[in-house]
């Protein structure tokens, strides 16, 4: 089997995600404090609901990259409650509407890592991945180069898709 690498991935997840682990408490959760802060255009949140919030993936793998969260500093699925967890796949439906919409994506990957061995680098606070994909997206730049395009600035992406999600709502 072949195996493609993230070396740009390294040290965030060695450094912030290390560092997560020493105290993986809603105290110390990097996501509750961006979310506690009510800063969104610091922390580039783009839309609250009542229950979740969508957030710009500050480490994307794609332009457009978005996270969906729970308010609820919990671990897994099974701690949120059916409404919650109901609202975040909502939102991740409007999610995959509205980023299509804006960006012309052709497709999505949407997954959830759930525990550190599960691929999470902060398995303490759920959140769901929502990645917008193109045909021809991926190359051999990433080992070959050791570089990652990611083809948008991440302040100009925030408020394009801040704009589109605006006016947008699940009810």
């Amino acid at each position: 089997m072949k195996k493609l690498y993230a070396p740009w991935r390294h040290d965030y997840i060695n450094n912030v995600a290390r560092k997560q682990d020493k105290d993986s408490s809603e105290k110390g959760c990097v996501f509750c404090k961006q979310l506690m802060h009510k800063d969104d255009d610091k922390y580039y949140i783009i839309k609250r609901f009542s229950d979740c919030a969508v957030m710009m993936n500050y480490y994307p793998y794609n332009a457009g990259h978005v996270m969906v969260l729970p308010y609820h500093h919990q671990p897994n699925l099974d701690n949120l409650t059916p409404l919650v967890r109901t609202q975040m796949m909502e939102v991740v439906s409007l999610s995959t509407t509205v980023i299509g919409k804006t960006l012309n994506s052709e497709g999505f990957n949407v997954g959830i890592n759930l525990g550190s061995a599960g691929g999470g680098g902060l398995p303490s606070h759920l959140h769901i991945h929502v990645l917008p994909r193109w045909k021809g997206d991926t190359n051999f730049l990433e080992t070959t180069g050791g570089v990652k395009i990611v083809s948008s600035d991440l302040d100009k992406m925030y408020f394009m898709l801040k704009e589109a999600f605006a006016n947008t709502s699940i009810d």
